[in-house]
Order: C-alpha cells, then structure tokens, then sequence
C-alpha cells in the first residue's frame, strides 16, 4: 500500500512541477488520447440524453425538459445547443418503453468502452502494463459505468428535484422557508462533491497500480476545475469571438460540440497526470 497522497509538491518547485505535468503530457500523448475519448463521449451522450427524456416523457413531469436544457446552457458552447434542444425535444415527442431500453443498453455499451479507453490512458499515465485479465478489466470499466451513472442520477435529482424536496423536508420537519434558502445555496456544492468524488474513483481503479484510497485528489480537485474553467471559457469564446456558423454552417453545432467534448477529455486526463507526478515525488522524497 502506498502512503496517502499530501497536497504539497512534495519538494518539486511550482516550476519543475509544472515543467514534470506538460513533459509527462506530450510523452503519453494525451492530446491524442483525449480525441479517443471525447469519440466516446460523443457516442454516449446522445443515447444518455435520450435515456432521460425518454424517462420524462413516460412520466407526467415533461415542465422539466426547459430546467434541464437551461442547466446545459450553463456549460455548453451556444452553437451545440440547437441540435441538442432539437434532438431532445423529438425524443420527449417518441417516447416510450421502446427508446427507454434501447438508449439505456446504448449509453451503458458507450460508457463502458469509454471506461475501457480511460482505463488504457491512464495506465500509459502510470507507465504500468494491464495484465488483469479481459474480464476484471471490462467488469472495472463497467462498475466504474454503474457508479457514475449513480452519480450523475443523483446529480440530477439535486439539481433538478432540489428544489421540491427541500420545501417539502422543511414543512415536514417544521423549518419552513430558513431550510429552502440554505438548500439552495447547498445543493452546488454537494453536486461538485459528488463529481470530485466520481472522478477521484476513476483514478483510483482505473489503473493497474496498487494505491491507497483518497476521497479527494490533487487531481481529481484539478479536472474539476479546469473542467468548469475550459467550458465557461469555450463559451464565451464561441459566443463572442468564434465564426463556426459562418465557417460550417449547420454542421457548426456539430463541430463545436466535438470540441468541448474533447476539452472534456483532456482535463480528466491531466488531473491523472497531476496525481501521477505527485505521487512519484512523494515516492522519491521518501527513497531519498
């Protein structure tokens, strides 16, 4: 078992931290890596949104579908959002048991083969062979798969049901409007929580490395962040500063679309790298 991961450098200079994070990136081909990633990204999120409208549709709260593409305006670059909002909109209009189980076997099958491709990536970041056999490794990718899905379920209750079941917890405990106002403030923080928590679990079984449980990283704590920076900052350039209409016409939404899933990508991938580095200088402080 490893020693628990600090948050220092660990004897490393903010500059050969740094110096470590971009040559460790371009050795293990990150940039690269990230586009494999962010091909599967792509194949799962259609079949994850049609997995959820599918499921509104079936049920009588369809009044959420403008909460759920105001939250995904939030993150997503302006011109991926028409063919988002097109492509949902057509979904809550076919639903049915049919596209329910069809787009839940789709996501769970795209999701799992990105597991399997993070699971690659981040064992080149550790400079570790996988010799686990085929069925250990894919059944980690899909417990990996089941967990996040967890997540990203509870994720979506917070955000989307947050607001019902905090009035409906402070009538019944007697709190009344004081417990709704601090939930509203609460309820982000718990939905960063859990994304910290995701991503540190991916980390820690992704690799074919033997290392001690952490609750949160150094580089879970990067990806996150740098997630939210790159897609607010990927926004406001589309928005503001890019032509893509102008240059691709109605394959724009597409496009600008791949690109942020592909940011997506590679921030999780350096988080890993951050840990990595991390990790090895704690292991040569110790040795020295």
């Amino acid at each position: 078992m490893k020693k628990e991961l600090n948050w220092n450098l660990h004897g490393l200079s903010w500059v050969d931290f740094f110096k470590q994070i971009w040559t460790e990136i371009q050795q293990d081909d990150l940039f690269g890596r990230a586009a494999q990633l962010g091909f599967y990204f792509q194949l799962a999120l259609f079949p994850a949104l049609m997995f959820l409208t599918a499921m509104i549709g079936l049920l009588p709260i369809q009044s959420m579908l403008p909460q759920i593409l105001s939250y995904l305006e939030t993150v997503l670059p302006v011109d991926s959002m028409p063919l988002i909002e097109t492509y949902l909109n057509q979904v809550v209009s076919g639903s049915g048991a049919g596209i329910l189980s069809l787009s839940f076997f789709g996501t769970f099958w795209a999701v799992s083969t990105g597991m399997a491709a993070i699971i690659d990536t981040l064992n080149a970041v550790y400079n570790v062979k996988d010799f686990r056999p085929l069925w250990k490794a894919r059944g980690i990718a899909m417990i990996m798969t089941i967990v996040c899905t967890l997540f990203v379920i509870l994720s979506m209750i917070l955000i989307l049901a947050g607001g019902v079941l905090s009035q409906w917890i402070a009538e019944s405990i007697g709190f009344g409007a004081v417990f709704t106002i601090s939930w509203s403030i609460v309820q982000w923080p718990l939905v960063i929580m859990l994304m910290l928590l995701a991503v540190s679990m991916i980390y820690y079984m992704a690799p074919n490395v033997s290392h001690s449980w952490r609750v949160i990283t150094p580089g879970s704590v990067v990806a996150v962040v740098l997630w939210f920076l790159s897609s607010l900052g990927f926004k406001y350039y589309v928005a503001n500063f890019g032509t893509y209409n102008a240059a691709y016409g109605s394959l724009a939404g597409v496009i600008v679309l791949m690109l942020w899933l592909y940011m997506s990508g590679l921030v999780l991938l350096i988080g890993g790298e951050v840990d990595v580095v991390l990790e090895n200088a704690d292991r040569d402080k110790s040795a020295a």
